[in-house]
């Protein structure tokens, strides 16, 4: 076993340096891409934007979001709720709001039909109610600054994209919301090429954030819309690949001077929410292990390394390895938090999540393989007393 280690220490220590390496150096790259969306041209005619909001249950957050879309500049809206069979005052709210300010509509839900899930549905029967042809498709618990749908807009029209989507500012209070919600921003910045991805059309490089949406209507219809992922639950994902399925870009932004969103609300709700997610994303049978080797390598295996670096350096030494690899073990350490500091920075994180980064990933990853051995069961997600299809 000793003498297995001191062949194998020299290639572990370049092999993990080197995954850190690729999501620090992408990542640094990214934030570079990673823009905030531009001003309106002033001009430019105003866009006529038609904000889209499904509510299941969103009393304590549909009337923020109401307001907050009326409040909009530079921008003619209309705001569109459609209450998903809601069972509290949800209705009643967007009513109230809908009698004073004639731009707010309250359309109820027809019965979910099979193979649908409840999200998508009630995305999909939102686009055939808007009147113009700009789709904002706005989760309940976003709220969104005057600027926000112009923004938006600008940037779409600057893109030449089909569909694009900003990441919100998360908001986090609980423990496990500071640790896990933001790797979002990590996973996304630290390994999908956001330049790259402009520039092609290919599925696999469609990414953005299901709490908001702006797409153009005409290019909606011919990618299928919403109807296109009606099984899925994970609409972040799914809902950009079908347009570049259809011939279409997307493109994304970062949305947290304009837009900011609290996911979740106890540890239950951030645990079981990444579970349904991870069950469409990175918990599918083809990339749970290379994905989890991937985040143990980049964001573990370099701080227990410079750990235990004197077992490594005596190793080293029994090899016949003169030259101090202490520099690569070093470096592969810092490399391995740098994408989480500079997001922290940058998105205004908590400070415990990045102290505690490698249990984040831990965890993470640990949710991973609980969906997808879930999944080997035929164990199906539920979310909103809902169970996907």
């Amino acid at each position: 076993m000793t003498e297995f280690f001191t062949q194998a220490a020299a290639p572990i220590v370049l092999v993990v340096f080197i995954l850190a390496a690729i999501p620090a150096v992408l990542t640094v790259c990214n934030h570079l891409a990673f823009r905030v969306p531009p001003k309106p041209c002033p001009l430019d005619s105003l866009p006529e934007i038609s904000i889209l909001i499904p509510a299941r249950n969103e009393a304590l957050n549909i009337e923020s979001a109401v307001q907050a879309a009326l409040k909009s500049v530079d921008a003619v809206v209309e705001v569109i709720v459609l209450d998903d069979h809601s069972t509290d005052a949800t209705a009643a709210i967007v009513q109230e709001i809908a009698a004073v300010d004639s731009r707010v509509r309250l359309v109820p839900a027809p019965e979910l039909p099979a193979g649908w899930c409840g999200k998508q549905h009630a995305c999909a029967r939102l686009a055939e109610q808007a009147r113009y042809e700009l789709l904002l498709f706005l989760d309940a618990d976003v709220t969104m600054a005057p600027q926000g749908p112009s923004r938006l807009a600008a940037f779409l029209k600057k893109s030449g994209a089909g569909l694009v989507s900003a990441f919100p500012q998360q908001e986090t209070k609980t423990f496990l919301e500071k640790l896990l919600i933001p790797l979002i921003e990590y996973i996304l910045l630290a390994y999908l090429p956001i330049a790259m991805g402009r520039r092609s059309r290919k599925m696999s490089l469609g990414a953005g954030c299901g709490q908001v949406f702006l797409a153009n209507k005409t290019a909606y219809e011919a990618a299928g819309g919403h109807s296109a992922i009606k099984e899925s639950m994970h609409d972040g994902v799914k809902l950009p690949r079908a347009f570049r399925k259809a011939g279409f870009h997307t493109d994304l932004c970062a949305g947290y001077p304009f837009f900011n969103c609290r996911m979740y609300h106890s540890a239950g709700e951030v645990w079981n929410g990444l579970l349904k997610n991870a069950h469409e994303g990175i918990a599918h049978p083809r990339t749970i292990l290379p994905f989890s080797l991937l985040l143990i390598g980049a964001s573990t295996a370099p701080l227990v390394i410079l750990f235990l670096s004197p077992a490594f350096l005596s190793a080293f030494w029994a090899a016949g390895i003169r030259d101090s690899p202490m520099w690569m073990i070093n470096l592969g350490a810092w490399l391995a938090i740098l994408p989480r500091t500079l997001n922290t920075i940058r998105f205004n994180q908590s400070i415990i999540g990045l102290l505690l980064h490698p249990v984040a990933v831990g965890l993470f990853l640990i949710i991973q393989w609980q969906a997808f051995f879930r999944r080997l069961r035929g164990v199906k997600s539920v979310w909103k007393g809902r169970t996907a299809s």
